[in-house]
């Protein structure tokens, strides 16, 4: 893709704002919010996890399409996952989350095997995507994807509070702080770390078993870059449906 044109796309895609989205766009957005925000408070991951028989053993076609540079990215190695949460204390201490809020979270699935049931963990966080549902529906231009790193970010200041990209958001990883008053989610620790020159997230660095591997999608040296793109690893994202093109991508150690 030719940087200069997807510069001007990608701020067309910031300033597009809910009211010029078609209505019935904004309406399968509110569906597509409602449903996983319910799915998630019964506790169970099974409609935003790809099934294992949909998972690609290539990395999805839009991996390298996007000029960023560096392209920010994470893979999760979910087998490995013991439900520590040392991740989610490293990512409350690091980026000041209140108690009812989150910017990432670890659900839980029983599945039944010979032996009796199988506890699997799966860690969700924001997946910052190449096409931001949540971007697209924001009225004040609150939420941006920034077209260097890939990164969506918010800036507090601009929020009014409305919600609408909570709604919009397919993996429920957004919350409204009380305290900013305006709505939070994870920034790959953007402004707690890498802005600052850090090189690792808060949370990838605190898992002891090497969950989240963070790194640079474009640097053909990177650990993130060695995994999606190894042509013997199983690779998938989480509701590819949706069409948001997630940077977040999941693996499991048996499979690759």
């Amino acid at each position: 893709m030719d940087l200069k044109k997807f510069g001007k796309w990608l701020a067309s895609l910031k300033n597009e704002g809910v009211d010029t989205i078609p209505l019935e766009e904004r309406r399968s957005f509110l569906k597509m919010g409602l449903k996983v925000t319910g799915v998630f408070a019964g506790g169970t991951i099974l409609s935003v996890a790809s099934k294992l028989e949909k998972a690609q053993a290539i990395p999805p076609a839009y991996v390298g399409t996007f000029p960023y540079k560096p392209h920010y990215a994470m893979v999760l190695i979910t087998d490995r996952c013991v439900d520590c949460e040392l991740c989610m204390e490293a990512c409350v201490r690091t980026n000041h989350v209140p108690p009812y809020g989150w910017r990432t979270r670890i659900f839980e699935r029983k599945i039944k095997g010979p032996e009796g049931y199988v506890r699997q963990f799966m860690p969700v966080l924001c997946n910052q995507c190449n096409i931001p549902p949540c971007v697209r529906v924001c009225p004040t231009k609150a939420t941006v994807k920034d077209p260097k790193t890939g990164i969506v970010k918010m800036i507090p200041k601009k929020c009014i509070g409305c919600k609408t990209c909570m709604t919009a958001c397919p993996y429920d990883m957004r919350y409204f702080n009380e305290e900013r008053r305006a709505v939070d989610k994870c920034d790959f620790c953007w402004e707690s770390r890498l802005s600052k020159g850090g090189k690792i997230t808060a949370c990838a660095e605190a898992c002891p078993a090497g969950v989240r591997i963070f790194g640079d999608l474009a640097d053909p040296k990177s650990k993130v870059y060695q995994i999606v793109y190894d042509p013997a690893r199983v690779i998938w994202v989480l509701r590819p449906e949706t069409g948001a093109k997630p940077n977040v991508f999941y693996t499991i150690e048996g499979l690759g």
